[in-house]
């Protein structure tokens, strides 16, 4: 993880940390048959039982990754990852609604109550989904830059390591939030990465568990890089959305962003920097440090002259996909995320497996309300449907959050309003905070979706 550290205990899929990128393609749907060989030891932390979740895939609830389907040592799994576009069965047959399409995925393990001490371990990684519009080539479709020479995975995490002997250290005790003083890109401590002269596709994911971060690009007159973000939550945007002033990923999040190097000189440096103030697992303050002043994840260098780019340029406005057509919702649902005698829950209940909390009528859409509690920020994931939002705080939501997500930010007493329609399958799902120390405390609830239906947990009132 970094050359003054000793090696590591790490828990892996077929050895790497993150795990072996997934390239998939929409219409070839893949059979993953998961071992668990892991070691007796676990080294301090951890459990040697698991569950991979494939997030947020348009996927049956038997291949879900459900929390409560883990196995142990000498088991095995197997999951069935259609890869097929929401509508299919239902509103867009036969192929699904092509404005439903997904590019930037990831999976990592989701045992009950112990997925923060697993994933911490490693297991985690990226799952990448394209089609005849998102093609992986510059030259087709969208247009966005190559895979995988120029469209870069990389995954985030902080971490602590033990003072004594350097070894990767987890506080069993803490129930708000693990905040890491070691900042990591794929697995290394504050790496550096080579840059040519052009277009660059990177597929940024907040890995966890708990910091938020802010990220600018910082040159070495400590000026902020402009560049553009293209998806949110693995989603397409319909335009690109240009910032100068960074870009907040709560835990969960994707952002795909475009970064243009064209100009600078070779041999320029600029950092990657995380300059959103958090102090503990409650969540970060408003404070945003100065240029230079922030966590610098990870280091550009740019070491070539200007090469071809053949990829789409982001300031001539191009369209990617519309945003799905709404239509009338069945119901609306109220949930209020909160803390109660010290223990994390929604709706003043704690997470059971065998509790089925609502039941969504399948092919309908809803509404839910999304309530935040006193002196916590919850990264709130709904599996299995992407939602809209539709207002923040009774304010429209930024040009951002208007695309699809599966992540939603909830911040001191926010009150957001998000936008569903549950379409194709039926079966079991969870929804649950990802600061994933709450998610084990127990701040989850199972909901089923199925032909019927029911009106559970849409007494807004007694949640206000």
């Amino acid at each position: 993880m970094h050359p003054e550290l000793p090696l590591q205990r790490l828990w892996t899929f077929n050895g790497t940390v993150p795990g072996q990128t997934y390239v998939a393609r929409y219409g070839e749907p893949i059979l993953v048959r998961n071992f668990n060989d892991l070691p007796a030891n676990n080294g301090g932390f951890g459990l040697q039982s698991v569950s991979t979740h494939l997030h947020n895939g348009h996927t049956p609830s038997e291949s879900d990754g459900f929390p409560c389907d883990f196995f142990g040592v000498g088991k095995w799994y197997d999951q069935h990852y259609p890869n097929v576009l929401a509508g299919f069965a239902s509103s867009h047959p036969p192929n699904g609604d092509i404005n439903e399409s997904m590019s930037t995925l990831w999976y990592h393990d989701h045992r009950v109550d112990f997925t923060s001490q697993n994933v911490y371990k490693g297991l985690a990684g990226f799952y990448l989904l394209f089609n005849q519009f998102d093609t992986g080539d510059e030259t087709t479709g969208f247009r966005l830059p190559s895979f995988p020479q120029f469209d870069i995975p990389m995954m985030f995490n902080d971490k602590n390591f033990d003072p004594d002997d350097g070894l990767l250290a987890f506080d069993l005790a803490n129930r708000d939030g693990i905040l890491g003083d070691k900042f990591l890109v794929n697995g290394k401590i504050q790496p550096f990465f080579e840059v040519k002269r052009r277009r660059y596709r990177f597929r940024w994911l907040n890995g966890g568990p708990s910091r938020f971060y802010r990220m600018y690009l910082t040159k070495s007159d400590l000026t902020n890089h402009p560049f553009w973000i293209i998806s949110n939550d693995g989603n397409l945007l319909k335009n690109p959305v240009q910032t100068t002033s960074g870009l907040m990923i709560a835990v969960a999040e994707r952002m795909d962003v475009i970064v243009d190097f064209s100009s600078f000189a070779a041999g320029s440096i600029i950092h990657l920097e995380n300059r959103l103030e958090q102090c503990d697992g409650a969540g970060p303050t408003t404070n945003i440090l100065p240029a230079g002043q922030g966590n610098k994840v990870l280091q550009f260098r740019v070491v070539s002259d200007p090469v071809t780019d053949n990829s789409v340029n982001p300031a001539t406005n191009p369209t990617f996909y519309q945003v799905p057509t709404r239509v009338t919702e069945r119901i609306q649902r109220c949930f209020k995320f909160d803390r109660n005698n010290g223990q994390w829950v929604i709706n003043d209940k704690l997470f059971d497996c065998n509790e089925v909390r609502f039941r969504v009528k399948r092919n309908t859409a809803e509404i839910w309300n999304l309530e935040g509690g006193f002196d916590w920020s919850h990264p709130i994931h709904i599996h299995f449907e992407e939602h809209q939002v539709l207002s923040r705080n009774r304010n429209t939501p930024t040009l951002i959050e208007r695309g699809r997500k599966d992540v939603i930010r909830l911040g001191e007493n926010d009150d957001v309003s998000i936008y569903f329609r549950f379409r194709d399958f039926t079966g079991r799902y969870p929804m649950h905070c990802h600061n994933i120390i709450h998610e084990d405390h127990a701040m989850m609830l199972r909901f089923d979706i199925d032909d019927v239906g029911n009106n559970n947990e849409s007494n807004c009132d007694s949640h206000r």
